[in-house]
């Protein structure tokens, strides 16, 4: 994947009465710049050229407009995995065996996020935000252009294990959590942690290892 920003809507100035979506555009900004915290309604509003009560039909609180910006900030990491899955099949031969897809799947799923967290950083953090406010309710669910989420996409993959025989039901059980925490953390350390000064060469390299891991321990 490339260096360059994630494609997703920028805000334009609020027309033709679609106030909803340019507050949440302007939401996705505020988060891009300085994650779930920058997520300010009274800021939203002032970017779609409105005044703040009008906002009020939309988004009954800042915690709503959060929680609509997290559903964005996912389904885009969404696509991103789904991106890096398509380039990463595209390169297998038309009659791959089963083990190569699963494998080439796993591989994609997890290079997508890592990279998805080093490009957009505001947005990664603001698509595993959980406020207090929140605790207790389920993240907010939001797929890419399959409508599967991160987190389905990950367990489709690991579904591929399965059929292939690399993994066996009982294997299967839980893997994906362990896939996922090892994959989070390594993002985590990159964008926040004590390795976020690593060149992005260096840290695809790392990346690539962590998932030689993640395959050979799901057995």
């Amino acid at each position: 994947m490339s260096d360059t920003k994630t494609d997703l809507p920028r805000r334009s100035t609020y027309r033709h009465g679609d106030l909803r979506a340019a507050l949440l555009q302007a939401g996705v900004e505020l988060a891009r710049e300085g994650g779930p915290q920058a997520v300010v309604l009274r800021e939203a509003t002032r970017r779609a050229g409105v005044v703040p009560n009008a906002a009020y039909r939309h988004f009954a609180s800042q915690q709503e407009l959060l929680q609509a910006v997290r559903s964005a900030s996912l389904a885009a990491l969404a696509r991103a995995i789904e991106t890096e899955m398509l380039q990463a099949l595209a390169s297998l031969p038309a009659r791959r065996p089963a083990a190569a897809l699963a494998r080439a799947s796993l591989r994609a799923v997890g290079t997508g996020y890592m990279e998805f967290a080093q490009d957009e950083p505001g947005l990664f953090r603001t698509a595993f935000s959980v406020p207090d406010l929140f605790k207790g309710a389920p993240v907010p669910e939001k797929g890419g252009d399959s409508g599967l989420n991160p987190f389905q996409l990950l367990g489709t993959a690991l579904d591929k294990f399965v059929v292939a025989g690399l993994l066996t039901p009982k294997q299967r059980i839980g893997a994906d959590y362990l896939a996922w925490s090892a994959v989070h953390g390594l993002a985590l350390l990159l964008i926040e942690g004590p390795l976020r000064e690593m060149p992005r060469q260096q840290a695809r390299m790392v990346g690539q290892r962590l998932l030689d891991m993640v395959e050979k321990g799901i057995y």
